[in-house]
């Protein structure tokens, strides 16, 4: 049987060659998002991220948004969250530019530390975790070309998910086309990498017996490429589907997804002089010892859900798998990882004392299940030097085993929230959660001169929660919380010891924050939205990470004592009968209060990777059908170490687009023309915190023209 992975590889490699300098998709869908967004007054937003049914983020205490991509920012390329989330205040995205690396994503500071993937942050995709038990979270495998909104809350209030301290961001796919079958493409080619994507979608009838509304969606995308560095080739191949449908008002869907990454090289990070003289270039030892990563990864999942309104009941299962195979400098790390797990929740409406009174409960567990290897690299023996007991056989990559562990993790969590309305007045909610997180490691390299290091720990903690909305105007509201959370240590850095131990860590803590936040959300006329919040968060044993002297490319972590943040953001978009215009602005003064390494103190000093003063601003100007959309991005200069002692210098850049939007048609055309970086900036998008060898600085990406197309075809134009 063909391997459907190889079979879509074939059909998106096809695709790519067919549009090598162009892209395509479109749906008569996108483009009433699209066309409606630019001649409608702005409307309430209502998300789904808050553990609830649908609401009004007017009717929450968080600081919260919502994003439809390409609605009022239009021609994104789909490559990167960080497309996504753009414009939203307190929200950091540090584009590594790196095949092997994830973008660093993080939330009022909470990770900006990260080594690899996201941390501190809860990701969700339809509501299921992508989040890991341990608070890692790889997004190399997540399909953003099915995403139709992104919705976040920032800050410790979103605690209701557990295991984070910054926030949650929560993915939702696109709903299927309106009509039967709806064939859709997207292609683009920039920066020597090229990504071709192919998607069919539908609905089937309104009703047909016990059946109700019903719909599909399929989405393939093929990525290559040699990348905007030396050393940063690339190639993957993703599949996600899903089916929906109604039986007796219980409403059932079905999620799968595939991902085949067989090429990712890394390029590493740069000292400050070969950022200056070449931004291009690589760190040599990565080449020596042909560092880089293959991943394969698939995930199926089933959502049920009943009830709505007075009450409702929902229920997730899931499981997936990941192999890893990752030549680093120090070492070839091989992992085998199992995950599976569920979440039940409910929630009721009824009265208490004549007023409104809202009531939710749910209960989360996860399962990971890793089988981790270390090799001694010998990538850079030579065939001619004899043996060694570390490179036991000439010519070959892995050498000599190192470790041989299982490390299983499991997550509990339950919480409960209730809300008390006075009508268009009031409305005070009160949460609690409570998480257990157990570590479980079990060390299968042993010997008579090697010890057991097997070991467990167990971190537990109650996250409460209290808010208050005043509904100053319909469409305005105030807001107020106060909240915990906690995050544990990942078992990377539980297990990744200074001294080169085996085994879990027992002096690093799980990191505790408290934060007390005030805001406003809401329109002010017809055509502005304002988003704006202050906040102080206290946060004690912060978990720092920092490269182990003497040990190329290895990470260790550490507590911090305590930190304090205090930050304001703000956002304002406006719509127009010519466009749309957008900015935001982040103030983040973030301190180490107590925090010393043998003799030294960093009690005052900044919490590196974090910049001081960040905006971003986009302006989308439309006519006939065409329109044309700048962005800016800037932020201030950002500490590389616990010391302030190395800085990346602040920076700005700024992207132009145009295109053409597609027509309410059952033919969708939409030509993209785009330069990223217009004045050719160099810069550091991203910083490697506490690294050794001087190699602090990840490098954004230069001037880049890129050419996109979107075309899609919708045989039956339905309305619903």
């Amino acid at each position: 049987m063909t391997n459907p992975v190889n079979l879509w590889r074939r059909v998106l490699g096809g695709a790519a060659l067919l549009s090598e300098a162009l892209v395509l998709t479109a749906t008569h869908g996108a483009a009433q998002t699209a066309d409606s967004a630019r001649v409608q007054p702005l409307r309430p937003i209502s998300v789904s991220v808050t553990r609830d049914a649908t609401r009004s983020a007017l009717e929450l205490p968080y600081a919260l948004a919502r994003v439809t991509p390409d609605s009022l920012h239009p021609g994104l390329r789909r490559a990167s969250l960080g497309e996504f989330v753009f414009g939203i205040p307190g929200m950091q995205v540090s584009e590594r530019n790196n095949p092997s690396q994830d973008p660093r994503l993080a939330v009022r500071g909470f990770g900006a530390r990260s080594a690899f993937g996201v941390r501190g942050v809860r990701v969700m995709r339809d509501g299921i975790p992508l989040t890991l038990p341990d608070g890692q979270t790889p997004i190399d495998w997540m399909d953003l070309e099915s995403a139709g909104t992104v919705e976040a809350i920032r800050g410790t209030a979103a605690s209701l998910y557990g295991n984070a301290a910054g926030g949650v961001v929560s993915i939702r796919s696109r709903a299927p086309d309106a009509s039967p079958f709806a064939l859709t493409a997207r292609g683009w080619d920039g920066g020597n990498v090229r990504r071709a994507s192919l998607s069919a979608s539908g609905s089937g009838p309104e009703k047909v017996g016990p059946l109700g509304e019903s719909g599909y969606l399929i989405s393939g995308t093929r990525t290559s490429g040699d990348g905007p560095r030396e050393y940063s080739r690339q190639k993957a191949t993703s599949i996600f589907g899903r089916v929906l449908g109604t039986v007796k008002d219980t409403r059932l869907e079905v999620q799968g997804v595939s991902y085949d990454a067989p090429t990712a090289e890394n390029p590493g990070a740069l000292t400050a002089i070969e950022l200056a003289r070449n931004p291009r270039l690589s760190d040599s030892a990565n080449i020596v010892k042909h560092s880089r990563k293959k991943v394969e990864q698939s995930q199926v999942a089933l959502l049920a859900s009943r009830g709505r309104g007075v009450s409702e009941i929902s229920a997730s299962l899931f499981m997936g798998s990941r192999t890893l195979d990752n030549p680093l400098p120090f070492a070839i790390i091989a992992v085998d990882r199992k995950t599976y797990g569920g979440s039940l929740r409910a929630g009721a409406r009824t009265t208490l004392g004549g007023l409104p009174f809202r009531m939710t409960a749910g209960v989360d567990a996860q399962t990971q299940k890793d089988d981790r290897f270390n090799f001694e690299n010998c990538s850079d023996v030579a065939v001619t030097i004899p043996v060694t007991t570390r490179c036991p056989a000439t010519g070959q990559e892995r050498g000599a085993v190192r470790l041989n562990q299982g490390e299983d993790i499991e997550g509990q969590g339950a919480y409960v929230r209730y809300e008390l309305e006075v009508p268009r007045k009031l409305l005070g909610s009160v949460s609690l959660r409570y998480d257990r997180v157990r570590f479980k490691l079990t060390d299968r390299f042993t010997s008579a001169t090697n010890g057991d290091d097997s070991g467990d720990r167990a971190l537990n903690a109650l996250s409460p929660m209290a808010g208050l909305v005043w509904r100053v105007r319909p469409l305005l509201s105030l807001y107020a919380n106060v909240a915990s959370a906690f995050e544990t240590p990942t078992i990377t850095e539980l297990t990744n010891q200074p001294d080169g131990k085996l085994g879990l860590n027992q002096d690093v803590s799980p990191q505790r924050t408290r934060t007390l936040e005030a805001g406003i959300n809401g329109i002010i006329g017809a055509h502005l939205r304002l988003d704006a919040a202050l906040f102080g968060a206290s946060a004690r044993d912060e978990l720092v990470g920092f490269d182990v002297p003497g040990a190329v490319g290895r990470r260790a972590f550490r507590n911090a004592g305590r930190t304090r943040r205090r930050g304001l953001e703000m956002n304002l978009a406006f719509v127009g009968q010519w466009g749309e215009a957008g900015t935001a602005y982040t103030l983040s003064k973030f301190n180490f209060v107590t925090y010393s390494v043998g003799a030294v103190n960093y009690a005052g000093k900044p919490i590196p990777g974090v910049p001081t003063h960040q905006g971003q601003a986009y302006l989308t100007l439309r006519s006939h059908g065409w329109y044309l959309t700048s962005d800016a991005n800037t932020a201030s200069r950002v500490s590389a170490d616990d010391g302030s002692t190395v800085f990346a210098a602040a920076w700005t850049t700024l992207g132009v687009r145009a295109g053409r939007a597609p027509a309410n048609t059952g033919w969708a055309f939409e030509p993209t023309f785009g330069v990223d970086n217009v004045f050719g900036r160099t810069y550091a998008s991203a910083v490697v915190i506490n690294a050794t060898r001087s190699r602090y600085f990840e490098p954004g990406v230069g001037r880049r023209v890129f050419v996109a197309l979107r075309a899609g075809i919708t045989p039956w134009n339905v309305q619903r």
